[in-house]
């Protein structure tokens, strides 16, 4: 029974009214709650689903029933019978008792911004492991809410919040539900061990790792594309890409990099799904560099870039060196191409225009580089010769007696990996 999956009748389309309960306690967090309401009514689109209407309402605190005062309730009932919606789509996240309440009394399937985040997620995951996170975080959300769900999931026959577990696997029992999640668990760990044996082999051939980070729908996957002719999917949404890929990126030196694409992050990012996906994540964790690529032309571009650096922080990652790209500046006028920070660790660049991806290449290359350093080798050590050309480029080399003098130009990514068995060498 657990394993069995529900097919989804997608031929009725979701018909949505969105709706948004601004409280005291949202204000004071400072999250701007229109940039979040643009981004629902993204994350509809993105999931298939027509939005009729918004509707806001300011509230001191949550109501513990409804969520949304009694009146806004009736309000949002006419408002469904009205524009003909059969779904509601809330901008934060509901308890099952209050999914359950607002369903029977609005009589239309009630989904939450997280439930939303999952199910998009559960279209787009390809890879074995992919599919195993999204199902693991779609079950550890819906368990305390089972009670919630019920007609959800049956009442419609699919759309949005049915895809992944289905009705059979959510009608089970609780400890059928907890049994498939350690079951889930388990194979996670299994490909998470052959992640870290992956990154341990990568770590001792003295690869360098760069990861790309940032907000979804940043361009990641674009910049990737064009900087190593790989052919990760691209579209206009959100979460166009959500398995990670990794290509060999060459550098104006003939240098080797390997550069990895990672899943983009958002604002109030389901935790459920942060901790299904850590494994996929800390690939920024064990990156040597970070490009933190940012839509330029956003006008919520500071808070995307809040959100990405919390979220690193949170991984870990805060503190591993970054440069920050400026991205799509082709979709920018003029006067915000002249407010974006400029600098040190800052490009503003259009991933559409070759001479700018020769900039991204040129400045790894320099991120990466430690300068100049001289060593005096024995002449009988081909394997100590062999490391200092895997540590950077031999600018120089001459003979003096029994040994030889190597002037290399640094690669300090590899140097802090391998530059221990140089060190007796150095010429200071």
């Amino acid at each position: 029974m657990a394993n069995q999956t529900h097919e989804a009748n997608t031929d009725m389309q979701d018909r949505a009214v969105l709706v948004s309960l601004v409280t005291d306690k949202v204000k004071r967090s400072g999250i701007n709650t229109e940039h979040s309401l643009q981004e629902l009514v993204q994350l509809c689109e993105t999931a298939g689903v027509e939005v009729l209407d918004i509707i806001a309402q300011n509230r001191e605190t949550p109501d513990t029933k409804w969520f949304i005062g009694k009146g806004k309730v009736e309000e949002l009932r006419m408002a469904i019978d009205g524009l003909g919606a059969n779904t509601a789509v809330f901008d934060q996240e509901l308890s099952g008792a209050q999914v359950r309440n607002l369903e029977e009394s609005l009589d239309v399937k009630i989904i939450d911004r997280t439930q939303l985040i999952l199910d998009i997620f559960a279209q787009r995951a390809k890879t074995r492991e992919g599919i195993i996170q999204v199902e693991l975080a779609q079950h550890s959300y819906l368990l305390p809410r089972l009670s919630g769900h019920g007609k959800n999931l049956s009442r419609l026959g699919g759309g949005i919040g049915t895809r992944g577990p289905g009705e059979s696997k959510l009608e089970t029992d609780r400890r059928h539900i907890r049994d498939r999640i350690s079951d889930l668990k388990r194979q996670l760990d299994e490909i998470t061990k052959h992640r870290v044996l992956h990154r341990e082999r990568r770590k001792k051939t003295g690869a360098v790792q760069v990861a790309l980070v940032g907000y979804t729908n940043a361009g990641k996957s674009t910049l990737l594309n064009r900087l190593t002719a790989a052919d990760v999917y691209i579209e206009n949404q959100l979460f166009a890409t959500l398995d990670p890929t990794s290509r060999v990126l060459a550098l104006p030196s003939g240098k080797e990099v390997v550069l990895t694409d990672t899943v983009g992050f958002i604002q109030n990012l389901p935790h459920d799904l942060v901790a299904a996906f850590r494994a996929t994540l800390e690939e920024a964790n064990e990156a040597d560099l970070i490009l933190h690529v940012v839509d330029a032309s956003s006008p919520m571009r500071e808070d995307q870039m809040s959100v990405v650096s919390s979220i690193l922080e949170d991984l870990g990652a805060a503190e591993t060196p970054q440069i920050v790209i400026y991205n799509k500046i082709d979709a920018c006028d003029p006067q915000q191409c002249e407010m974006l920070p400029s600098g040190d660790g800052q490009l503003k660049i259009s991933a559409l225009n070759d001479e700018d991806l020769e900039r991204v290449r040129m400045a790894i290359q320099d991120h990466l580089s430690g300068g100049l350093l001289k060593f005096r080798i024995p002449a009988d050590r081909g394997d100590i010769s062999a490391i200092v050309y895997r540590v950077g480029d031999v600018v120089e080399q001459s003979f003096d007696e029994d040994d030889l003098i190597y002037e290399v130009d640094i690669n300090k990514a590899d140097y802090d990996k391998l530059g221990f068995q140089l060190k007796e060498y150095l010429i200071p």
